[in-house]
């Protein structure tokens, strides 16, 4: 979900007419029949011939049967920089090995046919408000007996610690606007939510027990999480979206980009995404100027009725991710996002085809050209789409890398943006290497094969 917006053009033709106007009755010679190519002409070219250069193809991956396991050999790979974990194969699954998201996650589940996977709630249900939490003192811990049902907004508060015990359920109240039910760790506060891989921690709705259609969507909120990492919009701080402006605890960003805001490990998070305000969602799992200090790994978001995970701005890197059968963009950045995320699962609705973007990735925002950019890295992505969604956007000023990935079923591929008489645009990070797509997979994309029908570059008006 974006604060802003931008007219793209709505229709995208192949690399040669990208940038042809039409022509008229009029018979009078054209004084210049060869004109020069413009920059936008160049770019959409370059980028173009950049599919076949950088080691992308269009090889089927040939998923096994209720698996997202590639059976083909999918090719070279990229090499693995510091922070990223060396592996030889494409996308987020080992092909030999035992899927990762087996044995705690919906997903598994989803996979199969199913709905969401059930689960055993606490016997004693424990209701937390704002109140409740501000009144418990800095060490505070909710353990598996007990069912927590989160009514309204619920901070962790400055200086306090929030331990969640593994197999811990907590349930976000239903309900839209002020009667909202979401969990915030402000600035200084901090989760440590260790779930295991057969005691994961679930958040959900209240009442949900599992096997829930995975289009149920928007039932509550979600996860949100703020920190102090650096952020590129003016004056370095910012209101997270999904929170009234009035409540300052909603204020993200800072100068420390080895902030620690805890740990969420086996964590499942299940059907949110309610309104707030006039088309006004909240993410399954918000990231507020989060810095490296703060551990994310083993992650779900499912059936969010936002986007599945939003970094604004910081510098938190993550592993084992899922953003699956959300209705919007499944990973969205923006505010100069800078982190590393390796096996990261996306996955769309089949049934629905309303689903956004794989990923929708803006650089700056106030001002536009402001540094740090938003160059964040991403390996081993399987990302599966619908028929009406695009596999990536770059614009902005935005930057970013993908390598070893896969992306399946989409309706269309790559787009980065070109602003005309702007000094900073996503083409000019692909043009100073710090945007790059090498060695992956666009497999039965609707907008063809080729590398003009797959990479666009787009100008707006």
């Amino acid at each position: 979900m974006k604060k802003f917006n931008f007219f793209f053009l709505s229709l995208f033709l192949s690399t040669a007419l990208l940038f042809t106007a039409c022509g008229s009755d009029d018979e009078t010679p054209d004084p210049n029949p060869n004109p020069e190519p413009t920059a936008e002409e160049i770019a959409a070219d370059d980028f173009a011939a950049y599919f076949e250069t950088a080691g992308n193809t269009t090889t089927d991956p040939a998923f096994e049967a209720n698996t997202i396991k590639p059976t083909a050999d999918l090719g070279t790979t990229s090499a693995a920089p510091s922070g990223v974990e060396s592996v030889s194969y494409k996308g987020a699954i080992d092909p030999s090995g035992t899927a990762w998201y087996a044995g705690w996650t919906a997903y598994e589940s989803i996979l199969a046919g199913g709905n969401t996977t059930t689960f055993t709630a606490g016997a004693n249900v424990v209701t937390i408000d704002d109140a409740t939490m501000q009144a418990a003192g800095n060490e505070v811990d909710w353990t598996s007996d007990n069912t927590y049902v989160l009514d309204g907004f619920v901070f962790v508060n400055d200086g306090q610690t929030l331990r969640i015990q593994e197999g811990t359920v907590i349930q976000g109240k239903s309900g839209e606007g002020s009667e909202a039910s979401a969990l915030v760790v402000a600035r200084g506060g901090k989760i440590e939510a260790t779930g295991t891989a057969t005691n994961p921690i679930i958040f959900t709705f209240e009442g949900d027990t599992g096997d829930t259609d995975p289009a149920t969507r928007g039932q509550w909120g979600g996860l949100i999480i703020l920190g102090k990492a650096s952020l590129n919009s003016s004056p370095g701080e910012t209101a997270i979206e999904g929170i009234p402006t009035t409540e300052t605890r909603g204020l993200y960003g800072g100068s420390d980009d080895a902030d620690n805001s805890g740990i969420l490990t086996y964590v499942s998070i299940r059907h949110g995404g309610t309104n707030i305000g006039a088309d006004n969602e909240i993410n399954g799992l918000t990231l507020g100027g989060v810095g490296t200090g703060t551990t994310i790994d083993y992650v779900e978001i499912v059936s969010n009725k936002d986007d599945g995970i939003e970094w604004f701005g910081g510098t938190v890197n993550g592993a084992h991710l899922l953003s699956v059968f959300c209705a919007d963009d499944a990973l969205d950045y923006d505010e100069g996002y800078r982190g590393v995320n390796q096996f990261v699962i996306n996955h769309q609705d089949p049934s629905t085809g309303n689903a956004d973007r794989g990923g929708e990735h803006d650089g700056g925002t106030d001002p536009e050209t402001a540094s740090p950019f938003a160059t964040p890295v991403f390996y081993n992505v399987t990302s599966i789409g619908n028929s009406g969604s695009r596999a990536l956007t770059f614009r902005d000023n935005a930057g970013g890398e993908y390598h070893n990935s896969i992306f399946v079923g989409y309706d269309r591929g790559v787009d980065i943006e070109f602003l005309k008489d702007q000094e900073q645009h996503s083409y000019k990070q692909f043009s100073d290497n710090n945007l790059k797509l090498e060695n992956n997979v666009f497999s039965n994309i609707g907008a063809g094969t080729a590398g003009a029908d797959l990479f666009k570059v787009t100008v707006p008006e």
